[in-house]
């Protein structure tokens, strides 16, 4: 009876945000809020970073990249850039969370104020709030996918902007009462809900898929873990792109940006906050593993069919939700799917209201604020941004097209723009002692201006770079999106490198946090 799955997904929508206001309780400080006074264990941590990166992007898409995969492609190649991610989580581990965790900082962008000075910790905290708002605009339609599906199945038609909205009102309510301490409670909660749903769904195909499928799949590919031989320009994860760009990739996204950072901070010291980003590194290895070999095991069940020519689906990625309503039992697939919206409503609104208090707006208010005040305007902002993300959630739904890139493509295609200029400024302060803010900022700016120009107007003929605005087709290739973040931060410590070498060597340099980081 499918009103049993209703009355579970109902209850988990209920009861996510009430569990969240209860293992919050009451805010007393603004630090409080924006970090829970840094008591959480190191593992709860963890779980919470791998909620936070994973969302629905994963649990819908990754399956869908291995079934769709090309046996010239490989099934498994994703996986070289979970390797890379293990890589950049241990280099952030040591050269970037001593100061953040050490320096007593609220945002890692205080760091870049530290170093360099407000504006350039102005500059990359409002790169850091429009790129998190498109990218967690995907990430709030990616999970509206499979209600969707589940609605129509009772002759429901709800539009995306509905979805959208009642999933954003269900995330603001335990991050506007509950602060940092129950967005983390919540995602480790929700992480665990999520994964043993995909338990089910492989229990589940194990028991009905045919007998030599798995060599089946074998002889297609499907387990190749590896691509040498795929373009590392042009390639989908050739393994030197994938691997070094995942490294670079997971430094930015873990070390500069917000919405990992403030849960790293919550952990009562800098061993733990080291343990804690290590980790996730490795389990979210074995996520990734977890929902390819789903990918795999559906394609087996549907025989590798189209999933929107044969099955008449409207969006490849609604592909995992299809077989969620239609081929699990009632109860086994209301629970699935309240996994999903688990790995959804993990919340970037706490990260993203510090940010706009402590990085941007004390900035150019310039009198300093008492903590009741941040307290407040926090809670403020909050509510702000929770209504932006539903709007651009659903502007993303209304403009989505069917030949689409899977959606966690798309998402982390968004922060290629943005991630490379972002560490790339961290990385410039710690290795050029004679930069200024000024170099940073111009270094900044011409980093995003590379990298959008590489990404919007550079094609590829075979090998042979073409400049050309027109969109990518099958004769002419961007360059892999992989690369973009270590593009981007070869462009800011290039030029940011030469520019200081205006100054003379008697410049006196900012290096409070280098104090700081050693006590």
């Amino acid at each position: 009876m499918r009103g049993l799955d209703l009355a579970i997904i109902a209850l988990f929508l209920v009861g996510m945000p009430l569990l969240g206001t209860w293992i919050g309780g009451r805010q007393r400080s603004s630090t409080d809020y924006f970090v829970s006074e840094k008591r959480i264990s190191w593992w709860v941590v963890c779980l919470s970073v791998v909620s936070a990166e994973t969302s629905t992007l994963t649990v819908l898409s990754v399956p869908v990249i291995a079934y769709m995969a090309t046996p010239a492609q490989g099934g498994m190649t994703y996986l070289t850039l979970a390797l890379g991610y293990i890589v950049g989580r241990i280099i952030v581990s040591f050269v970037l969370l001593p100061r953040y965790v050490a320096g007593d900082l609220v945002t890692a962008y205080a760091f870049l104020g530290k170093r360099y000075g407000d504006g350039m910790r102005a500059t990359a905290s409002v790169t850091f709030l429009f790129t998190r708002l498109l990218a967690d605009g995907i990430r709030l339609f990616a999970t509206a996918i499979p209600i969707k599906v589940v609605l129509a199945q009772y002759g429901i038609t709800a539009s995306y902007w509905a979805i959208v909205l009642a999933l954003g009102i269900a995330m603001v309510f335990y991050s506007f009462f509950g602060g940092a301490r129950a967005v983390v409670w919540v995602d480790a909660v929700q992480m665990l809900w999520y994964v043993l749903g995909g338990v089910v769904v492989i229990w589940v195909l194990a028991g009905q898929l045919p007998d030599g499928w798995f060599s089946k799949a074998a002889d297609a590919n499907k387990f190749q873990l590896f691509d040498f031989a795929s373009s590392p320009l042009t390639g989908s994860f050739p393994f030197i792109a994938a691997f070094f760009g995942g490294a670079l990739l997971s430094m930015a996204s873990h070390g500069a940006d917000q919405m990992i950072v403030q849960r790293l901070m919550a952990t009562r010291d800098v061993k733990s906050a080291q343990k804690a980003l290590i980790a996730s590194g490795v389990v979210v290895f074995l996520q990734f593993a977890f929902f390819l070999i789903i990918g795999v095991m559906m394609w087996a069940f549907y025989n590798g069919v189209d999933p929107v020519k044969d099955l008449k689906l409207s969006n490849k990625d609604e592909l995992f939700a299809h077989f969620i309503v239609n081929d699990l039992p009632s109860g086994l697939s209301g629970f699935v799917i309240a996994g999903i919206l688990a790995a959804a409503l993990s919340s970037s609104l706490g990260a993203l209201a510090s940010s706009t208090v402590t990085d941007v707006y004390e900035r150019v208010r310039k009198t300093p604020m008492t903590d009741d005040e941040r307290l407040r305007h926090g809670r403020i902002w909050t509510l702000v941004w929770a209504g932006l993300l539903i709007v651009c959630a659903g502007l993303f739904a209304s403009s989505n097209k069917t030949t689409a890139d899977p959606i966690v493509v798309q998402a982390l295609g968004i922060a290629g723009y943005t991630y490379g200029a972002l560490l790339g400024a961290f990385l410039l302060g710690l290795i050029f002692r004679r930069v200024t803010q000024a170099d940073a900022i111009i270094a900044f700016v011409t980093t995003v201006l590379v990298v959008g120009f590489v990404i919007l107007g550079v094609k590829f003929v075979g090998s042979t770079p073409t400049i050309d605005f027109a969109k990518a087709d099958a004769t002419r290739k961007s360059l892999t999106g992989w690369w973009n973040t270590p593009l981007g931060v070869a462009v800011t410590l290039l030029v940011g490198g030469l520019l200081s070498l205006r100054h003379s060597r008697g410049v006196p340099v900012r290096d409070e946090l280098d104090v700081e980081a050693k006590a």
